[in-house]
């Protein structure tokens, strides 16, 4: 909008004074005269390269073809002003009275080139050269200044606006077409400018309170209505030419993809299914591109934001915001999501082991790099569709293209959790976290994060994780770490391990427990434990093994033993859980079970053997002492004893 007033500035300028030397200069030199006239008074020139004709009554009109007005001195050879055809109408009776009125002022195909210099000075601004740099011609008339002029209407159509500001990059508009109705010199101008970004039409109508005041730099008001596609932007309040501003902003979408893609944002980009968005805020924006929003509320259909935020639109956009909300269902918001984490069905065909049963799809986090933002969030409950929040204080911030979210704390998975997850895309993707929590539901948090929700208990632990990867299936599979878990009260769903102690199948059922503890540590997309101790009636499990946290499959020995009276193992049959978790394979290892009843008859029979031996050999044999050993050395002793007999003859 600011490259749009300050286009329509200049071409004010440059058409009053074409206006005022054509008014008084008819005839067949009409071209040539007007142009030396220009010159004289701005020291800019004006061609015509093609045909001047005019009209004398009731509109003085003018049309001019391919015109096109020079630049100041140091701002290059390009002319700031080209027009394939200028047309400019004068109110004839008007004219009469010592006033110049123009009803029609109109360019097609028109090309400005606007920029600044160091000290701000803009190309638009004619200076009038000195009596030594240029002669007035004898034709001049010399009353041209006293002559009031008032422009009615202007019209722009195709035009294209170039603007570059002193050490910024140039700003290029094109295929824009402006309309400024001014019928009162001193009040308000109604304009109605279409522009196309990135092809679509964006439409701009309002007005302008006094008009000249705001072109000679002076705070006036404003309302605007910007519309594109299915979304229509508000403004009311005041502003400057520079382009500084402050008022009421609302706005209503239904189609958000839609729009940006006419503004040139994100074409083709998947955006979140939403019926609806509003926004109102009390805005105020600064020439710098600072942009302050107050009494913020933001609605996705249900959904509902209110705060504040600051954003610099200067360079790399920054916000900072300071938000609260209530209940907030985010999953038909988020593009791709799923639900809940899932089974290997929902992660695509392929015959890649590692990745089977998560999502190959690759992650985008492009975006990360687009702004940065510290962003702070009081909501009462929210629901992405795969994690559901309750009450919780939330902490975003992004910093070169790595975001960090905190909670502060949030009520996650039926309890709380505090920590910090992040995920970097500074140099590939990588995601990372350190959680404490306590009071979760363990099949909650299991089922959301891992799709695994076989244990149901509440918990406290620790968590610390890194993973990398383009995918949610590299990601899974490189993961490392460590940790922590206490359960109170709880049981495990699939197997029963009651009745696998008592008649050896336990799968099916439940086993309900007292207690479970254990840490862990996680290397390349396994978790490790050796630790694990479960407490139930009558019963006491350790277990250590392998959950494959990439590979969705589990390698675990438990090892329940009866309890007697006394606190003594009765019984032990260590149970092998194998395979993929959605399947899991769950037996009893008789074989380990029986292992101690074979290594004690093994040794009562070695112990009997020893004592026969001891017997026959004549001599104590060490239980240490290997059997074989003993013989080859009793075999050795006799034969030395009979050669010593042989030789000596005894």
């Amino acid at each position: 909008m600011k490259l749009i007033l300050r286009s329509v500035m200049a071409l004010l300028i440059a058409v009053v004074l074409l206006v005022g030397v054509l008014l008084v200069l008819p005839g067949e030199k009409l071209a040539k005269l007007a142009a030396d006239q220009i010159e004289a008074q701005t020291g800019r020139t004006v061609t015509f390269g093609g045909r001047v004709g005019y009209t004398l009554w009731p509109t003085l009109g003018v049309k001019a073809d391919r015109v096109a007005l020079s630049n100041a001195s140091w701002a290059g050879p390009e002319p700031m002003l080209t027009a394939e055809r200028l047309t400019i109408g004068i109110a004839a009776a008007d004219l009469i009275a010592g006033k110049v009125r123009v009803t029609e002022l109109s360019a097609v195909l028109p090309q400005l080139n606007l920029s600044t210099r160091e000290d701000g000075t803009g190309n638009w601004v004619l200076e009038r050269p000195t009596a030594a740099d240029v002669q007035t011609p004898a034709s001049s008339p010399g009353a041209f200044d006293s002559l009031p002029v008032s422009i009615e209407a202007l019209n722009l159509t195709g035009a294209t606006l170039r603007y570059a500001p002193f050490g910024e990059a140039p700003v290029e508009m094109r295929q824009v077409d402006v309309a400024l109705a001014w019928p009162d010199p001193t009040g308000t101008v109604d304009m109605d400018v279409t522009l196309r970004p990135a092809g679509a039409p964006v439409r701009v109508v309002g007005e302008i309170g006094t008009f000249a005041a705001f072109l000679a730099g002076e705070v006036s008001s404003i309302g605007v209505s910007i519309t594109a596609k299915d979304t229509e932007l508000r403004f009311d309040g005041r502003a400057e030419l520079t382009g500084a501003a402050s008022g009421r902003l609302t706005g209503r979408s239904t189609d958000l993809g839609a729009t940006l893609a006419a503004f040139g944002v994100a074409p083709g980009a998947e955006l979140p299914k939403v019926g609806e968005w509003l926004i109102g805020a009390d805005a105020t924006y600064t020439s710098d591109g600072r942009l302050a929003l107050r009494d913020l509320s933001l609605s996705a259909d249900e959904n509902r934001i209110t705060g504040g935020a600051d954003i610099t639109l200067a360079g790399k956009p920054t916000i900072t915001a300071q938000l609260s909300a209530g209940a907030l269902d985010l999953a038909p918001l988020l593009p791709g999501d799923k639900g809940d984490l899932p089974a290997s069905a929902a992660a695509g065909e392929g015959d890649d082991p590692v990745s089977d049963g998560w999502s190959r799809d690759v992650i985008d986090m492009g975006w990360l790099a687009g702004f940065d933002a510290n962003i702070a969030l009081d909501v009462q409950a929210v629901d992405t569709g795969s994690l559901r929040l309750g009450e919780s204080k939330l902490d975003f911030s992004l910093d070169n293209s790595r975001a960090v979210l905190k909670f502060l704390p949030a009520a996650l998975f039926g309890g709380q959790v505090q920590g910090q997850v992040v995920a970097n895309n500074r140099n590939g993707l990588s995601v990372g976290g350190k959680l404490s929590f306590q009071g979760v539901r363990i099949e909650q948090m299991l089922g959301q994060t891992a799709g695994y929700d076989r244990l149901n208990g509440e918990a406290l632990g620790e968590l610390e994780y890194l993973g990398v990867g383009n995918s949610l299936a590299q990601i899974m599979a490189s993961l490392s770490g460590k940790g922590w878990l206490e359960v109170g009260k709880g049981f495990f769903t699939g197997f029963d391990l009651e009745q696998l102690m008592r008649s050896g199948s336990g799968n099916g059922g439940s086993t309900v427990f007292d207690q479970l503890t254990g840490s862990y540590t996680i290397e390349n997309g396994n978790l490790l434990n050796k630790d694990l101790l479960l407490t139930l009636k009558g019963l006491r499990a350790v277990g250590e093994g392998r959950v494959g946290l990439g590979a969705q499959d589990i390698d675990y020995l438990f090892t329940p033993s009866l309890q007697r009276g006394d606190g003594a193992s009765a019984l032990s049959i260590p149970v092998a859980i194998t395979g993929r978790w959605s399947d899991p394979k769950i037996r009893p290892d008789l074989k380990r079970a029986l292992q101690p009843e074979i290594d004690a008859v093994e040794e009562q029979a070695k112990e009997r053997l020893r004592e026969k031996l001891s017997e026959e050999l004549d001599t104590e044999l060490a239980p240490e002492q290997d059997l074989n050993e003993a013989i080859r050395d009793r075999i050795e002793q006799e034969a030395k004893e009979q050669l010593l007999r042989l030789l000596g003859g005894n």
